[in-house]
């Protein structure tokens, strides 16, 4: 009675070891799977970067703001800047170029021709130094400014003391008119009781 236990137990291993091998390819084809997706939007990537490398090209070497970089990864992205990048659709053929703002992620451009994204991204890129300009030319005014008031701090304080000896006149009129109600008030109560005690006296 032994013998068929034994030779159920080597069916049985062999049973579960064909299915550890089953499960294994499977593991195996999706992960080929898996890779022949990323190794496909890889590429795509490339040749948007092929395209946009002209462009980088003109930005000076001194700014440091733009990157063209493709990161690796379960989803690859190829990087503009710290906010912006292009990333593959979930079909691997569409082309989206996404920006993080404050208020969330913000489509820029998404469509399956390389060609508008490139523009797209060239136009982002121009806007952003345009921006960029726009705010050092601000900060340098301020700083120009900042640099007059330093070279002449004897004529701003002026304003203050015309305001404050404004302040103080308009003070001492009110404070004036005060006194002078307070007087007239006093004289006229004093008028009345004088008037009521004449009165009086006469009455008695």
């Amino acid at each position: 009675m032994s013998e068929p236990v034994e030779n159920n137990a080597h069916n049985s291993e062999g049973r579960l070891a064909a299915t550890i091998r089953e499960v294994k390819n499977a593991f195996a084809d999706r992960d080929d799977v898996v890779v022949d997706i990323r190794e496909a939007q890889f590429t795509r990537l490339e040749l948007l970067a092929d395209e946009l490398k002209p462009v980088f090209a003109e930005v000076p070497h001194e700014d440091d703001w733009f990157d063209l970089v493709i990161s690796s990864g379960t989803q690859p992205r190829l990087w503009i800047d710290a906010v912006a990048h292009v990333t593959m659709a979930r079909d691997r053929r569409t082309y989206r170029f996404l920006r993080d703002t404050r208020l969330g992620r913000v489509v820029l451009a998404e469509t399956a021709d390389m060609k508008p994204v490139a523009e797209q991204v060239t136009r982002y890129i121009a806007e952003r130094m345009i921006e960029r300009d726009r705010v050092m030319a601000g900060e340098t005014v301020v700083l120009e400014r900042a640099a007059a008031a330093v070279s002449a701090p004897d004529q701003k304080p002026k304003k203050p003391d015309q305001k404050s000896k404004s302040a103080g006149s308009i003070f001492m009129r009110a404070l004036l008119a005060v006194v002078i109600g307070g007087l007239v008030g006093a004289g006229a109560v004093l008028l009345l009781s004088g008037t009521l005690l004449e009165r009086l006296g006469s009455a008695f």
